[in-house]
């Protein structure tokens, strides 16, 4: 009896590890239990997945360090990704290896499309993401791919669309070729019309078709109505070869033409815009002689004041990233001179010795024997600043509008508190009513420009810097002093709010200096007085 037992127990136990996996979703979280990005593979509603998800956290035991934890339906497969959670919630009869195996490959997705590992990011390359975890997962099962499988499959090169497109963008400069070849015929035949005296067609008209006479006026029309064919047909012709091509992108190309043909006709095209902050930062040219070695300093702020003073919050993030282009400075390290006494928040890249980091202020991978990643962009520094200390705002502005017998007359005053920063390209938003016609302009530092489609008011200027540190507008137009706000602002600049620089690089092995180029950009990510 005892061999009949001991012979059933190990057939549970083959047959419990090779039970295929059934994996129900996989999901990006955060501590608390917040969904920021969870694929589904079996039909499950929204309502359900954010249930299991928000109990995740509950049932974790704080202290103890497992990578999974189950519940009387489901089972939950999980590895922490600094401030988030990488999880993936299966049957409770499926394989825990495979689940473990398929949890790595997931883990090791996310940075592939992700450069942080933040909420921010997650959620702006979510679709990226979901992309890839239907690569790994089909049905609640696991293909078998690796990641650099997963990598070309998502990137979906398509052969046909390059053919396409480059056939495309041939025709057009064939057209735009053959529209100025006539249009200087057509400019060479008005003038030989007005010199010998005939009346010179107009432009339109139905055609030749009634004409019988082969008289000189005769072939001026038809050299004016020819050139309006390449007008009328904008769309391209379609290229020899297979009709149905794969066309990836090739909306946004379009555009760009139904752009340039209402430029051509003389419409006034506002650009679009989306995140101030995000926009304004590629107006920062990278340095023209870019080294093997090559650092960016990043920051951006967010924040917001109130109309009346007092600081409501303001967040200063901040990152240095590397990029290697030659392998013989791989083995490198980075010395960071930070100066600054704000309070910042510092923390390394988990591949940076946090201990040399600490020590020297040096940025060190923790096994010397190792390189950093070539012609990739990596982050290996980043600081967080979060206050209400109003001495900190590195530009205030205050904004008065009082009403008067015609409506409101606006003051609006700017200083430099940060004396050190040099802010370029500075623009100050402000919101004017609609249907009253343009405000009047009084005393005026630097330029502006009224936007009546928007409704908006633009005080521009070029700089802002310790010889410029203050300057005011005034205008007057009809409105309530609440039709003002919020003012918003935006601006660029070559010089950090925290002083945190990389001031040489050195080789592992002898510490030599290693020859590396730089650029440092500080914008706005949202800067609004309410």
């Amino acid at each position: 009896s005892c061999n009949l037992m001991k012979c059933l127990w190990e057939t549970k136990v083959v047959k419990f590890l090779c039970t295929p996996q059934v994996l129900l979703a996989a999901a990006v979280c955060t501590k608390a239990g917040k969904a920021i990005v969870s694929r589904q593979f079996v039909e499950m509603t929204r309502t359900r997945i954010e249930g299991l998800l928000a109990a995740f956290p509950k049932l974790m035991n704080t202290g103890k360090q497992h990578t999974f934890v189950e519940t009387d339906s489901v089972r939950y497969v999980y590895q922490p990704l600094e401030k988030l959670y990488m999880v993936l919630i299966t049957t409770k009869n499926s394989n825990i290896l495979e689940d473990l195996e398929t949890l790595r490959l997931f883990s090791r997705v996310i940075p592939e499309y992700c450069r942080v590992l933040e909420e921010s990011e997650i959620s702006e390359h979510c679709f990226d993401l979901i992309f890839a975890f239907d690569e790994i997962v089909a049905l609640g099962y696991r293909e078998n791919v690796n990641l650099a499988q997963i990598r070309t499959f998502t990137e979906m090169d398509s052969h046909e669309e390059k053919v396409f497109r480059a056939v495309r963008e041939t025709q057009e400069r064939e057209a735009k070729a053959e529209m100025r070849r006539k249009a200087k015929e057509l400019q060479q035949a008005r003038r030989d019309a007005e010199r010998s005296g005939k009346k010179v067609p107009a432009f339109g008209g139905f055609g030749s078709a009634g004409m019988t006479s082969v008289s000189s006026g005769t072939i001026i029309t038809d050299t004016i109505i020819e050139p309006e064919k390449p007008k009328i047909t904008a769309a391209p012709v379609r290229p020899s070869g297979p009709s149905k091509a794969l066309k990836l992108g090739a909306k946004g190309k379009e555009v760009d033409n139904f752009v340039d043909k209402l430029k051509s006709e003389g419409e006034t095209i506002m650009p679009t815009t989306g995140k101030r902050g995000s926009d304004v930062s590629k107006v920062l040219p990278p340095p023209v002689n870019m080294e093997s070695v090559h650092l960016r300093v990043e920051e951006k702020i967010t924040l917001t004041c109130g109309r009346d003073g007092g600081l409501q919050n303001m967040e200063v993030l901040g990152m240095v990233t590397l990029r290697v282009t030659d392998d013989k400075y791989g083995r490198i390290r980075l010395i960071i001179n930070n100066n600054d006494g704000k309070g910042l928040q510092l923390q390394t890249h988990p591949n940076v010795d946090k201990k040399l980091f600490t020590a020297e202020s040096v940025i060190g991978l923790k096994n010397p024997e190792k390189s950093f990643p070539l012609n990739n962009d990596v982050g290996v520094l980043k600081w967080r600043l979060q206050t209400t200390d109003e001495s900190l705002i590195p530009l205030t502005i205050n904004c008065w509008p009082s009403e008067s017998g015609t409506g409101c007359d606006v003051n609006i005053e700017y200083e430099l508190q940060e004396e050190n920063l040099e802010l370029n390209d500075v623009v100050i938003s402000i919101p004017v009513p609609s249907g009253v016609g343009a405000p009047v302009i009084g005393d005026l530092d630097g330029e502006y420009k009224h936007d009546s489609r928007r409704n908006i008011l633009e005080w521009c200027l070029p700089v802002i810097d310790a010889n410029n540190k203050t300057g005011s507008l005034e205008f007057s137009i009809a409105g309530q002093p609440n039709d003002f706000f919020p003012v918003s602002l935006s601006f660029v600049s070559k010089r950090n709010y925290c002083d945190i620089q990389v001031t040489k690089v050195t080789h592992v092995d002898d510490d030599s200096s290693i020859r590396f180029s730089s650029e440092t950009s500080f914008v706005v990510d949202k800067y609004e007085i309410l």
